[in-house]
């Protein structure tokens, strides 16, 4: 592991069911989230994925590259344009800074059809010998 390092690229296909599935997950009952119907009232094409369906994504996007070993010390995103059903998301990293103690900071983007889901930084913990 070294600075610079590019994650290879991870696509997830953003079903329905994703969408739905992670809200119910973290218990978001916004209407917004499994309701097409009503996400149109409210100006939306058709529902889209919660903030913490992403993090999730975000997250597993890091800890699958450095193992199982790895902990999330910690995640900062921003979110862009919404991820709707039918639509792919291609999270890309590239590890930005490394110390001493086996923690790296990761930048991860996350694309789909409609531009820059999300951004932000990772912290992770990678125990020696692990990456």
């Amino acid at each position: 592991m070294k600075v610079g390092e590019e994650l290879p690229p991870l696509e997830i296909a953003v079903t329905r069911t994703l969408i739905v599935a992670g809200a119910v997950a973290s218990r978001d009952y916004q209407d917004v989230h499994h309701d097409a119907e009503l996400a149109q009232q409210k100006g939306s094409p058709d529902i889209f994925m919660n903030i913490l369906t992403t993090n999730g994504l975000v997250g597993r996007y890091v800890t699958d590259h450095f193992g199982p070993s790895a902990v999330l010390r910690k995640v900062a995103i921003r979110l862009g344009a919404p991820n709707y059903p039918g639509d792919t998301m291609v999270l890309t990293g590239t590890v930005t800074a490394l110390d001493d103690a086996g923690t790296a900071e990761v930048t991860v983007v996350g694309a789909n059809g409609l531009g820059r889901h999300v951004a932000g930084t990772v912290t992770v913990g990678v125990p020696e010998g692990s990456a």
